[in-house]
């Protein structure tokens, strides 16, 4: 077998000064409440430090490397044989109460797996998400966005993530899933404790009991939906596999989701070239969504890899079987190719590129511009209710996530649902 490009050579002990992994130095937290508040200082202080790979700790004691240059991360995302996502080798390092493991740990799903593996399940999620009727969707968000509007357009003032964003986002996921409202309720507390880190492992095992009954009532009535086109799909995923297939559709599909509408909203209440679009400005949802997957996208720092063996990358040796981190946050905002124009401008990383790039990306496009543009024909008059600066962020590693978002707008009355 030949020595891969820039791979130490077996036996030979690679260079130790330079790994983000191997020093001894101080490495930035991605946890703490000070990143949360502000990471694009973070980031610009990294990149004079670090140049594209900066050390950084996700959890208390867990070393990663993160990548902060544009070009640096599109080599790496395109580079699977490398750089596969496959943790098993780094797992077996990390203790089990680590509050990120249920994020990063192996799964028999695409977004774990390398090789033959991960094309099989790449293979089934593609086609059953090719299978949802986009055209319908628009019928299906503004059923679930009416009855939402109506439960707080009486009170003047709400919070756009608790009562509106993460159930419009959950039930609109629920609706593609085919999954009923008392699995979904199950699927809800236990993907929050996985996101938040508190009681991760218990929030795992309640997750996974869900998705088994779910996956049990698809195979005795199948319907015209993702879960039970996965369950047909020619490369026969079994019970187990079913069950790791949801974790990452209901991973991706509600927590980035409601922050994708969240982010947007913000910057539409905040920014003065949007501001006016409330009230017929020049600026379209579309633009402002845009702009958000570029300069603050719903999942900050994620698309894991853990390279097969030592491997010198921009001057720097990244160890064998630990995390590389892509930050697409850092990444979209790199000086190297942030030129400020956002409209129409797709190069961003937000929703990933390369073999394991979002399978969803228009559905999640589409339900995203559909529930703000709901909320702002039905309230037009939306302001943010408190000042930007205080606004809180949740800590964690990997999104980019309001604590809340409160608005005032004039007392209106309920919408009629057509």
């Amino acid at each position: 077998m030949t020595t891969p490009p820039h791979a130490a050579p077996a036996g030979v002990c690679p260079v130790p000064h330079g790994s983000p992994i191997g020093t001894d130095g101080p490495r930035v937290r991605l946890y703490t409440e000070e990143f949360a508040a502000d990471p694009h200082h973070a980031y610009r202080q990294m990149r004079r430090q670090y140049g594209s790979l900066a050390p950084v700790e996700l959890a208390p004691g867990v070393p990663a490397t993160l990548v902060i240059g544009y070009h640096t991360a599109l080599r790496i995302l395109n580079d699977p044989e490398h750089f596969p996502a496959d943790p098993r080798t780094w797992q077996q390092t990390v203790p089990g109460e680590c509050p990120i493991l249920p994020m990063l740990e192996w799964r028999p799903n695409a977004l774990r797996s390398a090789g033959l593996e991960h094309l099989r399940y790449r293979e089934a999620n593609l086609a059953a998400v090719a299978g949802v009727d986009l055209h319908a969707m628009h019928a299906t968000i503004e059923r679930v966005a009416i009855p939402l509007i109506n439960a707080f357009c009486q009170d003047g003032a709400a919070d756009l993530i608790s009562q509106y964003a993460f159930p419009l986002a959950f039930a609109v996921l629920n609706e593609m899933l085919g999954c009923p409202a008392d699995i979904g309720q199950q699927v809800a507390t236990g993907m929050a404790a996985i996101f938040e880190g508190v009681n991760a492992d218990k929030g795992n095992a309640m997750l996974a009991d869900a998705l088994l009954e779910l996956t049990t009532r698809k195979r005795n009535e199948p319907g015209d939906d993702i879960v039970s086109r996965l369950i047909g799909h020619s490369v026969g995923l079994d019970d187990v596999e079913m069950i790791h297939q949801l974790v990452t559709l209901y991973g991706a599909g509600i927590e980035p989701e409601q922050n994708l509408i969240v982010n947007t909203l913000l910057l539409m209440l905040t920014d003065d070239r949007f501001a006016g679009n409330l009230l017929g400005g020049s600026l379209s949802t579309r633009d402002a969504l845009d702009e958000v997957l570029f300069t603050d996208p719903p999942m900050a720092n994620y698309c894991v890899s853990y390279p097969r063996q030592p491997i010198l990358i921009d001057g720097t040796w990244l160890p064998a079987h630990q995390p590389v981190v892509i930050s697409m946050s850092a990444c979209n905002n790199d000086p190297a190719i942030d030129a400020g124009d956002y409209t129409d401008n797709r190069s961003h990383l937000a929703w990933s590129t390369g073999p394991h790039a979002c399978p969803a990306r228009s559905a999640a496009y589409m339900i995203a511009q559909d529930a703000i543009d709901q909320l702002l024909d039905a309230l037009p008059e939306l302001r943010l209710a408190v000042r930007v600066d205080q606004l809180s962020w949740r800590p964690g590693p990997f999104h980019r996530a309001l604590v809340s978002l409160p608005v005032t707008f004039p007392k209106s009355p309920p919408l009629n649902l057509h």
